[in-house]
C-alpha cells in the first residue's frame, strides 16, 4: 500500500505542476498582441503539449486514489467525513482540467476574448483546492 501512495502523491504533484503553469501560459497568451503569430503560435504548442501531458499524469493519479479507497479502504466508515469532502475538491480539479481544456480550444480558434487579469484569477483555483485536499487528508477535520 505505501507504494501506491507513494506514486498516488508523485502523480498528483506531476498533475498540479501542469494545473497551476497551463493557466501562467494562457495569461502569456492573452498578452501577446495581434501581430506576434510567431509568439501565439509557440505559447499554443507549448500550451497543447502541456495540456496533454498533465491529462496523462492525471489518469495514474485519479486510479492510483482510487484503488486506495476502493481497495485499502482509505477513507470507508464511520468518521470519514473528509473523504467525501475530498471527493469533492477532485470532482472541482476535474472540472478545472476540463475547463483549461475548453479555453485552449477557443484560445486555438481564435475565440478567447478574456483578459490577461481574468486569467491570473483563474490561475488561484487550483492553489485553492490543493490546500483543502491537503488539510482534509492531513488534518481529516471531519
Amino acid at each position: 500500500m505505501l507504494w501506491i501512495k507513494a506514486l498516488h502523491i508523485l502523480f498528483i504533484a506531476s498533475w498540479f505542476a501542469g494545473l497551476f503553469y497551463l493557466p501562467r501560459i494562457y495569461v502569456n497568451l492573452a498578452m501577446v498582441p495581434a501581430e506576434s503569430v510567431a509568439e501565439r503560435a509557440r505559447l499554443l504548442l507549448m500550451a497543447r503539449k502541456l495540456y496533454r501531458f498533465m491529462t496523462i499524469l492525471a489518469i495514474p493519479a485519479l486510479v492510483l486514489g482510487l484503488v486506495l479507497w476502493l481497495h485499502y479502504g482509505i477513507g470507508k466508515g464511520p468518521g470519514q467525513g473528509w473523504m467525501h469532502a475530498k471527493l469533492l475538491v477532485v470532482v472541482g480539479l476535474l472540472g478545472y482540467h476540463h475547463a483549461c481544456g475548453r479555453i485552449l480550444r477557443k484560445f486555438e480558434a481564435g475565440s478567447m476574448r478574456r483578459s490577461h487579469i481574468w486569467f491570473r484569477w483563474f490561475n488561484e483555483a487550483p492553489v485553492l483546492m490543493m490546500l483543502a485536499a491537503v488539510i482534509l487528508v492531513v488534518v481529516k477535520p471531519f
